[in-house]
């Protein structure tokens, strides 16, 4: 049964975040643990630790890194899946190469891609968050290609439709749910990779400060870093749900109607 109503689609949303967040609190409450302090204290160091000039020095440039290898992957993805799920031979020619880059975790190349690129400046953890997230849209591009019906090709061939408007309206406009599907894959992996890369020689950023508080055994700190992980990743997904959802709602309106037929 499908829930229509706004503020019922909220509770759904908040319910279990709220049991969640109520069994860390009673399970914490009281403890002496030095590496599992109350959720009081940690909420208690929240302020004093985030909302300072951290947002500034810490969260606006790792989010800055994250949003621009993200959209670079984005648009090299797509490009470079067109041709190659439209053609057969460049396919052919690339999926070897593919599949052995896609085999290697992108952890792995993070002391590469530093050694390289530097490991203080933020061209190392762009071109680290851009190798993690080009697989995932790069290959939900190529299959959504692929899977595009190719009636609709050979009518805009008939109308002779140009290059552009077929590959707009036709080949992608049918390949953009997957698209969608890659880049969401892409976006929570875009988030790991965005913390990975800066425990690199990085002395700025979320993944750097949670190191930075873990070394001094500032725990509680440690833990709101962690919380405001979390945090991000919901805020990013809720804006890519309403990204998507108004870009994808032509889809949404036909595979409706195909249910309701």
């Amino acid at each position: 049964m499908s829930t229509t109503n706004p503020l019922a689609r909220i509770g759904y949303a908040v319910a279990l975040p709220l049991v969640l967040f109520t069994l860390w609190w009673v399970a914490s409450a009281g403890s002496e643990s030095f590496f599992w302090p109350p959720l009081s204290d940690i909420l208690a160091a929240f302020p004093d630790t985030w909302f300072g000039e951290r947002i500034t020095t810490d969260v606006l440039p790792s989010i800055a890194r994250l949003l621009i290898g993200y959209l670079l992957a984005l648009a090299l993805g797509v490009a470079l899946g067109i041709p190659i799920g439209l053609y057969r031979r460049v396919r052919a020619f690339a999926e070897p190469t593919l599949e052995f880059f896609r085999a290697i975790p992108p952890p792995v190349l993070v002391p590469v891609i530093a050694l390289f690129a530097g490991y203080t400046g933020s061209t190392s953890k762009i071109v680290t968050i851009v190798i993690g997230c080009l697989w995932p849209i790069l290959l939900n591009t190529v299959e959504g290609v692929r899977a595009v019906d190719e009636v609709l090709v050979d009518t805009a061939k008939v109308y002779h439709l140009s290059t552009r408007s077929t590959l707009v309206h036709v080949v992608l406009r049918g390949a953009s749910p997957q698209i969608a599907a890659g880049a969401r894959q892409a976006l929570s992996i875009g988030v790991i990779l965005m913390v990975i890369s800066e425990l690199f020689g990085a002395n700025r950023g979320l993944g750097a400060s949670i190191v930075q508080f873990q070394r001094s055994f500032a725990i509680p700190e440690m833990w709101t870093g962690i919380i405001v992980l979390g945090l991000l990743g919901v805020l990013l997904s809720v804006i890519f749900r309403l990204v998507e959802t108004r870009a994808l709602a032509w889809y949404r309106g036909v595979r409706d109607a195909n249910r309701g037929a």
